[in-house]
């Protein structure tokens, strides 16, 4: 008996988040090595079901970094990153191109749907309008091309909207069409921050290897659960957010000013992680809020 009436008291903590959020649109990157084990991906996978279920909104936004690299090792072709950006040569952007709409996206929606969800793949091709991105070179300070490699300039809204509308998740892929007529490829982090920008999401949550961010990186115990905006620059001046860390926690910060409400980073390798930071009282990784 002890142990439905925890299953209750569970439920009831739940509730008043499902109430919050009901009808609330949340965008989830999905990515590290989080999408690679298969337990982890249907966890995360049916954490998105129960949000759907429960009239929530949510929105996938999904990279697939380690699937690319692996396919273009099988074709010869070098992988290299600088700054934490994929170079993207035009040999590497048709892989890319590849792996991430025949192969990824397709995965997750089958996924979505054997657990009894709605969803349907969406091109970022179709939405995002990119701009290419240079990067900076460490050493002479100047600006360093990394080939098809974009950042988000736009993104038409009114495709992912449909979707929702329809009470079925968008899973959209990170790459672009720029005014140019080229396809770029996009940081998924930079991608989620784009669309949760423009939808004026509710939260957007980061699913990936680390429990957040934590003042010591050897130490998963100097989690740090809330960080306010303006507390980021004396983060990064202290190097706790630091690398590629920080384009994300920069483009997060941008999707705030726009109206999204709070920004969640949290550990996709933890079973429920995603449930556990919406629906409980304490959350589970950390959180990003304007003040």
């Amino acid at each position: 008996m002890n142990e439905y009436i925890a299953k209750a008291a569970v439920l009831i903590e739940a509730l008043p988040y499902i109430q919050r959020f009901r009808d609330a649109i949340i965008v989830v990157k999905f990515g590290g090595s989080a999408m690679e084990d298969l337990d982890r991906v249907e966890s995360t996978i049916r954490d998105i079901v129960f949000m759907e279920l429960v009239g929530m909104k949510p929105v996938i936004v999904h990279g697939g970094g380690k699937k690319i690299s692996e396919k273009l090792a099988s074709k010869g072709i070098e992988t290299h990153f600088v700054n934490g950006l994929r170079f993207t040569c035009e040999n590497t952007i048709s892989v890319v191109d590849e792996v991430l709409h025949d192969n990824v996206n397709p995965k997750l929606v089958n996924a979505i749907i054997k657990f009894g969800g709605r969803a349907k793949s969406l091109s970022g091709k179709e939405v995002i309008r990119s701009q290419k991105m240079l990067t900076t070179n460490l050493q002479t300070n100047q600006p360093e091309d990394i080939g098809f490699v974009g950042n988000v300039k736009d993104v038409l809204i009114d495709k992912i909207l449909n979707i929702i509308n329809d009470d079925v998740v968008p899973v959209i892929t990170p790459v672009g069409k720029g005014v140019d007529g080229e396809l770029y490829n996009i940081n998924s982090d930079i991608a989620a921050c784009g669309i949760a920008e423009k939808l004026k999401a509710r939260k957007l949550v980061f699913l990936s290897d680390v429990p957040g961010i934590l003042r010591d990186p050897a130490d998963e115990a100097s989690l740090i659960s809330s960080i306010k905006v303006d507390e980021v620059d004396h983060l990064i001046e202290q190097t706790i957010i630091s690398e590629g860390m920080i384009p994300k926690i920069q483009s997060a910060i941008k999707a705030l000013m726009a109206g999204t409400n709070k920004v969640h980073l949290i550990d996709g390798r933890l079973q429920h992680s995603l449930l556990l930071e919406i629906f409980t009282d304490k959350g589970v990784g950390t959180q990003i809020i304007k003040s």
